[in-house]
């Protein structure tokens, strides 16, 4: 019979039954069946302790593993994890547990660790290469757009108003508006422009209020930014990777947020866009900053 016919438990069993007969060569036998010595007598000797179940390739895993993570500090990293809404991966949580517990672990063993608790999926794709350009200081262009708006249990519908820093990240409002009207933006700009000051240019979309089209980029909101000494731009038409990290903060927001929550009103709303600005903001982790929070910059 071919030895591709065969598996290794039977040729196992057929080598330790010619093994146990009287006045045999072993060691001859050894060579017939192409294993050294050594390899014969252990399976010999399994097979006379436990019978055909020891011929059978046990695991190769340790008894000891010391350098393996401890217990404690796994589960750090699995609630860690959950406090993230299980969004964040290695980097992230390499630094927030290092920042956080004063734990130093690398990002692939973290990984490693969500893959055997079944948090992540090891089948994920490996990201495109992509390439990132940024304002040199905060202030030099902020990115304004509104997310797509959803509906409240109250009947109401939430449009959500984000903008954000460019050269920092900073997110600095996401506001639960009712609507998209112009008055509604000017009143949050004049509150940020208090506290933050003027930036030097603001990046929007073509879409109201800012805009009525490609061809009709003047409205009543960006002439007034306009006579504030404002430079307003527009992305292009259908290209809404012009303000990319305002659109990656809308992910993050759909993803860390909004699909975790029935809204019961726009109140609701601000109250759980005010907690998710703040750790985006103060505690969250970007890879763009070298995985520092916004606010470092």
């Amino acid at each position: 019979m071919p030895w591709g016919e065969v598996t290794r438990v039977s040729l196992r069993e057929e080598f330790v039954q010619m093994a146990m007969q009287p006045d045999v060569n072993k060691r001859e036998l050894c060579r017939r069946f192409k294993i050294s010595p050594k390899t014969g007598y252990k399976w010999l000797r399994r097979y006379k302790l436990t019978g055909r179940e020891g011929l059978v390739d046990g695991s190769r895993q340790p008894h000891q593993s010391p350098s393996r993570t401890k217990a404690v500090i796994e589960q750090q990293i699995i609630e860690l994890r959950a406090e993230s809404r299980n969004c964040w991966g290695g980097r992230k949580l390499s630094r927030q547990l290092l920042k956080r517990d004063g734990v130093q672990l690398a990002p692939s063993t973290i990984s490693s660790i969500l893959r055997r608790a079944g948090l992540i999926n090891p089948a994920l794709a490996a990201a495109t290469p992509y390439q990132r350009f940024e304002r040199s200081g905060p202030n030099e262009l902020w990115q304004m757009d509104f997310k797509g708006h959803f509906p409240l249990v109250n009947g109401q519908r939430c449009h959500p108003l984000t903008v954000l820093d460019d050269h920092s990240r900073f997110v600095l409002i996401v506001s639960a508006c009712a609507n998209e009207r112009a008055d509604t933006v000017q009143a949050l700009l004049t509150a940020t422009f208090r506290h933050c000051g003027l930036p030097a240019t603001m990046l929007m979309d073509n879409g109201g209020p800012w805009a009525a089209g490609p061809e009709h980029r003047w409205t009543v909101l960006s002439l007034w930014l306009v006579r504030l000494g404002i430079r307003v731009t527009h992305g292009r038409p259908y290209h809404p990777q012009t303000q990319g990290k305002d659109e990656r903060f809308h992910r993050t927001l759909k993803f860390e947020l909004l699909r975790h929550f029935n809204f019961t009103s726009l109140e609701h709303c601000q109250r759980e866009f005010d907690r998710c600005r703040e750790r985006y903001k103060l505690e969250r982790p970007d890879d763009a900053l070298g995985l520092d929070a916004p606010a470092s910059r």
